[in-house]
C-alpha cells in the first residue's frame, strides 16, 4: 500500500491559511484517510473510489467493516495487525460520530503509527463527537475528505454540471436549473436522475429534455410558482399553485420557495453596480444572476418590500396562524404577481 499523500489543494478563494482537502474523486490510497461530513452519496463515493484503487493495485485485497457504534477495546489492532502471508488490508470504521470511547482511543493510537501495508478509512459523519480523534488526523498530514450537504443550489447545479462532464456528456444552463428546480432536495435522487438522463438520451441534453422526464415534478414545486409570480403572470402563477396543491405539496414549502426567489431579488439588489467581485461572493450560480440582474430592471424597492411583506404574512399564517393556509398561499402569490405588474 502507498505511503501517505501529504498534498493538499488550495482553499477556494486562495487562502493559504486553511488548506482544503481532496473531494471525493480525488483523493488518493494513503494509511489514513479521512471522511468526514453528512453528505452519505459523497462520503459513499470516496470510499467506494479508495476500494476501487485498493483492488487495481490488488485483487485479493482484504476489505474490512466494522460499526464504530458497536466497537470494543482491541479491535483495530486485530484487524490491522501484521498478516502471516502480509496480504494488503483496507479496514473501513463507519459511524465514528458514533464511536465509543474505546474505538477513539484506539483510533488514536493507531493514527500515530499505522501499518504500512493496511488502508484505514474513518467515516465520520459530522458531530463533535470524537473531535480529538479528527484533530488527530488532520495534525498527521492524512487526507481528509469534506462532505459538506449541499444546501445551495449553485453547488447542486455544479453537481450537475460535473455528473454529465464525468459522462462525457453536457447540459445546457436552463436544463440544469430545471433538474434542480425538480428534484434538487436530495442529493442521491438528484444523481439518479442525472444517470437516468445520460443512460436515456445523447448529445446535449436540453431544458426540453428535462421537462419530458420531469415536467410534472417541476410543476409541482414551488419554483415554477415562484417565477410565474415574480415575473408578473398572476394566472400562471395561481394555475400552478393549484396543480401543486392538488398533487400533495404543503403549503409550507411553497412559501418558502417564494421566500427564497424574493431572497435571491433582494441580495443581488444590494450588490448592483459594485461588481462582479461583489457578485461573486452571493454564493449564487451565474444564471442565477443574470436572472435576477434583469429582472430586477422590473423591480423597485418599494414593489419588492411589498412583495417580501406579503409572503412574511403567508409565512406566519400557513405555521398556524390561518384556518386557512392554502388560501394564504395564494393570496401572497397573487399579492407578488400584482406588485411585480406594477413595476416601473
Amino acid at each position: 500500500m502507498p505511503a501517505a499523500s501529504t498534498s493538499r489543494r488550495p482553499a477556494r478563494g486562495g487562502s493559504r491559511s486553511a488548506p482544503a482537502g481532496p473531494t471525493w474523486d480525488e483523493v488518493e490510497l494513503a494509511p489514513v484517510v479521512l471522511v468526514t461530513g453528512p453528505e452519505a452519496l459523497l462520503a459513499e463515493r470516496a470510499v467506494d473510489r479508495l476500494i476501487g484503487l485498493a483492488r487495481d493495485q490488488d485483487a485479493e485485497v482484504e476489505v474490512t467493516r466494522i460499526d464504530g457504534s458497536a466497537y470494543t477495546t482491541g479491535e483495530l489492532a486485530l484487524a490491522t495487525s501484521p498478516s502471516l502471508f502480509a496480504e494488503d488490508r483496507l479496514l473501513v470504521v463507519e459511524n465514528v460520530e458514533k464511536g465509543t470511547d474505546d474505538l477513539i482511543a484506539d483510533a488514536i493510537r493507531y493514527v500515530g503509527a499505522p501499518e504500512s501495508d493496511v488502508v484505514l478509512i474513518l467515516r465520520h459523519g459530522g458531530g463533535q463527537r470524537g473531535k480529538k480523534l479528527l484533530d488527530t488526523v488532520k495534525q498527521s498530514g492524512a487526507p481528509v475528505v469534506s462532505c459538506e450537504a449541499m444546501k445551495r443550489d449553485a453547488d447542486k447545479a455544479t453537481f450537475v454540471t460535473q455528473e454529465l462532464r464525468r459522462a462525457g456528456r453536457r447540459m445546457d444552463a436552463r436544463a440544469v436549473r430545471a433538474l434542480v428546480d425538480a428534484v434538487g432536495s436530495d442529493l442521491r435522487e438528484l444523481a439518479a436522475a442525472c444517470g437516468q438522463l445520460i443512460a436515456d438520451t445523447t448529445g446535449v441534453i436540453g431544458v426540453e429534455v428535462v421537462e419530458k422526464y420531469y415536467g410534472g415534478r417541476i410543476e409541482a414545486t414551488g419554483f415554477r410558482v415562484a417565477d410565474a409570480a415574480v415575473a408578473g403572470s398572476a394566472g400562471e402563477a395561481v394555475s400552478l399553485l393549484r396543480h401543486a396543491l392538488a398533487t400533495g405539496v404543503d403549503p409550507v414549502p411553497l412559501v418558502a420557495a417564494l421566500a427564497a426567489r424574493l431572497r435571491m431579488l433582494a441580495k443581488v439588489s444590494t450588490v448592483r453596480g459594485r461588481g462582479a467581485g461583489a457578485e461573486r461572493d452571493l454564493g449564487l450560480a451565474p444564471w442565477q444572476i443574470d436572472r435576477t440582474r434583469k429582472e430586477l430592471a422590473h423591480w423597485t424597492p418599494e414593489s419588492l418590500a411589498t412583495a417580501i411583506t406579503a409572503v412574511a404574512q403567508a409565512d406566519a399564517e400557513v405555521k398556524g396562524a390561518s384556518r386557512d393556509p392554502r388560501f394564504a398561499v395564494e393570496r401572497a402569490v397573487l399579492r407578488i404577481a400584482h406588485a411585480a405588474a406594477q413595476r416601473g
